[in-house]
Formats: C-alpha cells, structure tokens, sequence
C-alpha cells in the first residue's frame, strides 16, 4: 500500500471575508503523480499557496509526512521538502539562468550544487545552453522550464506545479510534461500538479481531483476522471 505524503483534511482559506477553499480533503501518495483540475477560479492555485502557508489555513489540517504543517512558516515548509514551481513563473529576470538555479538551491544546501545542476540541465538542455543568459530575456517556455529547474535544486519529496502549460505552444507544453513525467518515473519524485490542461494532466496522473468554486466535487485516478462523461463534457470537448 501506497504512503501518503501530503494529506488535507477539511482545508478552508479565506481572502478576508470571502471563503476561497470549503473543506478540501485530498491526498496525495508518496511516488506518485497527483493533479488538481479545474476552470478559472475554482481555487487550484489557492490550494497551493494555503500548503505553502500563504495565505494560511483558517480551519482544517495540512499533513506532510506525518508532520502537520497547517501553521508552519512557510520557510520551515521549504526546509522539509517541499518546492514549488508557481502560476506565473515568478524567476528573477535580472540574474541569470545560473543565479537563479542557485537561488533554489539556497533552500537546502549548496554544497551539491554541482551535483545537481547537470540533471537539471539533462532534463531542460536548453537552460545549460542559456546558462549565462539573463532569464528575464528567456522565452515563456525557457522561463517554465528555468522555475520548474529552479524548484528541483531544492531536491523535493514533493514538487507543487502550478499551472506548468499556462500560455506556453503545444509543442512546449509537450516538453514539460515529459519532463514531469520523467522526474516521476526516474527520480520516483512525488508531484502535485495544478493544471488548466486536463486532457494532459488526467494522462499523466496516478490520482486526480475536480475543482469547483472552492470544493472537490470528483476524484479518481486519472484515467478513470478521463473517461467520465462530465469531466470530458465540462473539460475536454470545447470545455475549460
């Protein structure tokens, strides 16, 4: 039986007044692939943020590896092996490709720097070839693939992507699948996906949740979400 990692149980976040998260139970198992779909809205990206600790869970419990972490500092949840790649990229444009990759080293220790950077690289060649370039001039798809590098120098248990294939072309957002898909199956990294993308998301998943208006309103694996005719209805054919 599989170990759990990263357990929610009855997560509710609030921006002020308004209610963002309603009771999120949710689980994700130790060497497996878990995603987060939904529209616009439905809270994905907030789930994420409320595990980080920003903002912080009102009610409920966030559980990593046995520890509850619901009221940790956001640092102290960094330091226990948790990264995350977030919407929006967020690289620093004015250092280099190489600067940032250390920054998301800083996090755990430096000393295997150089150890670590050729996996990145072998995962994302192209960052090695743009290793000195300044990463504000990077393009979309190298930025995602510079956060998502950036998040792996901390070296994981468990790697939060939000939104992974927001604005990138097909043929990017194939790349960083495959990349995810091959930190899973080579490194056995556990990662918790936030994607718009279901199609490719549901294919890559081993355990998968539907999000909507701040509720999970399905879960299943993700082949299983694939096949049901609402998810398809509400996600796949012309849905969002």
């Amino acid at each position: 039986m599989s170990k759990v990692l990263l357990q929610g149980e009855g997560v509710e976040t609030y921006y002020g007044k308004i209610q963002a998260l309603k009771g999120i139970d949710f689980v994700v198992n130790e060497g497996e692939i878990a995603t987060v779909i939904g529209s616009n809205g439905a809270g994905k990206s907030t789930l994420m943020m409320t595990i980080f600790g920003t903002p912080r869970a009102r009610a409920g419990r966030i559980i990593f590896d046995g520890k509850d972490i619901t009221q940790m500092p956001t640092h102290e949840i960094a330091h226990l092996g948790l990264a995350q790649s977030p919407e929006g990229r967020r690289i620093f444009p004015r250092m280099s490709v190489f600067e940032n990759l250390q920054m998301g080293a800083t996090v755990r220790n430096l000393e295997n720097l150089e150890e670590d950077l050729p996996k990145v690289f072998k995962l994302f060649p192209r960052l090695e070839e743009r290793r000195n370039q300044r990463a504000g001039t990077l393009s979309g798809g190298e930025q995602q693939m510079l956060a998502i590098g950036r998040a792996m120098m901390a070296k994981p248990r468990l790697l939060l992507l939000d939104e992974p294939s927001l604005g990138l072309a097909p043929i990017i957002v194939k790349l960083i699948f495959s990349a995810i898909k091959a930190l899973n199956a080579e490194e056995g990294l556990t990662v918790l996906l936030v994607e718009q993308n279901a199609n490719h998301a549901l294919k890559l998943a081993h355990s998968a949740y539907v999000m909507v208006n701040g509720k999970i309103t399905m879960s299943g694996t993700g082949a299983e979400l694939l096949r049901r005719p609402e998810v398809r209805a509400a996600y796949l054919e012309g849905g969002h």
